[in-house]
Formats: structure tokens, sequence, C-alpha cells
């Protein structure tokens, strides 16, 4: 099933590979612009933007919404969108270190987050790649 990517990130190449997929970029500013919040929100804010994210992807036609962000916009969104007939899904990913070493001779550390699959609100696990 497809997979609608509602978070302000870009999909990886393995995301888009387990079927997630860019909204517009007209569509993608709007999902920044409601995810992002400058100040402490009331209810019924939280409340109305996640109505509209739901909307959005509803509107798309896909059966699931990648989500991520602010953990206390989580819930609201994932209720939104279970209303809206549309499962939310994680991705879960591993954190691998890259360790390197630069001209002068200094070693860089860099993580890398390595997308493995979707965990579904609901708790049924769908293994990825």
């Amino acid at each position: 099933m497809s997979t609608l990517n509602l978070t302000q990130h870009v999909a990886t190449p393995q995301q888009i590979a387990d079927g997630v997929v860019e909204p517009s970029d007209e569509t993608k500013q709007r999902i920044k612009a409601l995810l992002t919040f400058e100040e402490i929100p009331k209810c019924d804010e939280v409340e109305r933007r996640a109505n509209e994210l739901a909307s959005i992807a509803k509107a798309s036609g896909h059966a699931n919404a990648l989500i991520g962000g602010a953990p206390w916009f989580m819930a609201p969104l994932e209720r939104a969108l279970v209303y809206a007939g549309i499962m939310p899904v994680y991705s879960f990913s591993q954190r691998r270190s890259i360790e390197r070493i630069d001209d002068a001779g200094k070693v860089i550390k860099s993580t890398e987050f390595v997308h493995i699959g979707f965990i579904p609100v609901w708790g049924t696990f769908q293994r990825g790649r």
C-alpha cells in the first residue's frame, strides 16, 4: 500500500522503495506550515491543524500516512488520521555510526539513519526492506 509522506522531511530512498510518496511541492509547503508551531498552541489550533493534515492525507488517495514531529502533536494527528480512515505509520530507523578521517587527520563522526520498516499506530508491525 502506498504511504503519503506527511512529515516535514523528504522521504529517503529506502522509504520510497517501501512505498512512501512525496506530495506536490505546494502540498509539501502546506504540510510544513501545519507542522510548524511558533508558539504554544491552544487545543483548538492543534485539533484544527491535525484535521487539515488528515484531510490532505484523505484527498491524496493513499491508505497510509507517514508521520513524525513534535511528540505532543502526534497523538492528535494520529486520531484525526484514523478518524479519516488513514493508517498513521512511523518509520523505524536504525542509527549507524560512521567515522572518517579528514585531511587534517581529525576523526569525524556522523550518524546515518537507515529506514528499516514501518510501525503502524495500532500495533500491527509491517516489515520493510
